[in-house]
């Protein structure tokens, strides 16, 4: 296939999906390898910024989306009726930071961090389908393990945890980490001030 045809044909089956497709089943599909793909896919995703579509291409570590442009996200909202949900509290921010950086954890690991009791916060983020279970501690009781979504990428605008603010170095001035994890969870709102809302499509 020539490379337009191989764009053009990626940019139909998501946006026929409407939800996140695997490099590797596109690449199946089109007989190339995972490489061209996502090199075709960043050309795609440059052009559409570019051109200042309504649609933008994101990818979600090996998975590749369609979504709607942030920009336009107001006049989605009116025309389609939807509410917009409020953004995250301190308090979820703090145990999605908690996740986002030491996942997988235990809700007692995230209660251990913070303090206090997250069992309502963990339930909410999950709700949001921001995080999910993902196994079981091999300990007594075999608490529930959490870790972020592919949808925590697309809220954040990034592609990879690797994208995520560094947890800066405490210069050993706390000894429990909680003012490095705080320096994070502050460098992760100012840069989605305005981003924490549901995935639009």
């Amino acid at each position: 296939m020539e490379i337009a045809d191989i764009e053009a044909a990626i940019e139909a089956i998501l946006f026929a999906s409407g939800e996140p497709v695997e490099a590797s089943r596109i690449a199946a599909v089109l007989a190339v390898d995972v490489q061209t793909v996502f090199d075709v896919a960043a050309h795609l995703q440059d052009r559409l910024g570019y051109e200042r579509r309504g649609i933008r291409l994101v990818r979600l570590d090996n998975a590749l989306q369609l979504c709607s442009s942030p920009e336009y996200a107001d006049y989605i909202r009116l025309a389609l009726e939807t509410r917009k949900p409020p953004q995250l509290t301190q308090p979820a921010t703090e145990v999605l930071a908690i996740i986002a950086y030491f996942q997988p954890v235990t809700r007692a690991y995230i209660e251990q961090v913070r303090g206090v009791d997250s069992s309502y916060t963990v339930g909410l983020l999950q709700d949001r389908g921001l995080i999910e279970p993902c196994g079981r501690l091999a300990v007594p009781g075999r608490p529930v393990l959490y870790r972020t979504t592919k949808d925590f990428l697309r809220v954040f605008s990034i592609s990879s945890l690797e994208e995520l603010p560094e947890l800066p170095d405490s210069g050993g001035e706390d000894e429990d980490g909680q003012l490095r994890l705080q320096s994070a969870i502050d460098a992760l709102r100012a840069e989605t001030a305005d981003a924490v809302r549901e995935p639009e499509t």
